[in-house]
């Protein structure tokens, strides 16, 4: 077994004990990718415990892992623009970044 499965469980698209991911296929537009589905992932996080081990890593393998048995051949993601250490962490893993935009909303 890997160091991943010693410490983490997975379950479907889910991860628990150690760290937890939330990946989906997105149908609409993605910034900056050409095809469709592609591979999202809307989050990772890893107990304060397990951090620094490459699990967050392992844990974003399984949903590209995920991403392309749905078909998708690119995977996107996206982290605010002040959270430095999300920015590191997605070009650590070989993302590259794409573009930088302000959201907007209106109440109605």
């Amino acid at each position: 077994s890997s160091d991943l499965d010693d410490v983490v469980e997975f379950s479907g698209c889910t991860a628990k004990a150690a760290g937890a991911f939330e990946s989906d296929a997105c149908e609409i537009y993605v910034e900056g990718c050409e095809t469709s589905p592609v591979g999202y992932l809307e989050g990772v996080a890893v107990s304060e415990a397990y951090r620094r081990r490459g699990i967050a890593g392992k844990l974003v393998s399984e949903c590209e892992r995920w991403a392309r048995e749905k078909g998708c051949t690119e995977f996107a993601s996206d982290c605010e623009l002040t959270n430095t250490d999300s920015l590191r962490f997605h070009l650590s893993i070989g993302f590259q970044e794409e573009n930088r935009i302000i959201c907007f909303k209106k109440m109605l």
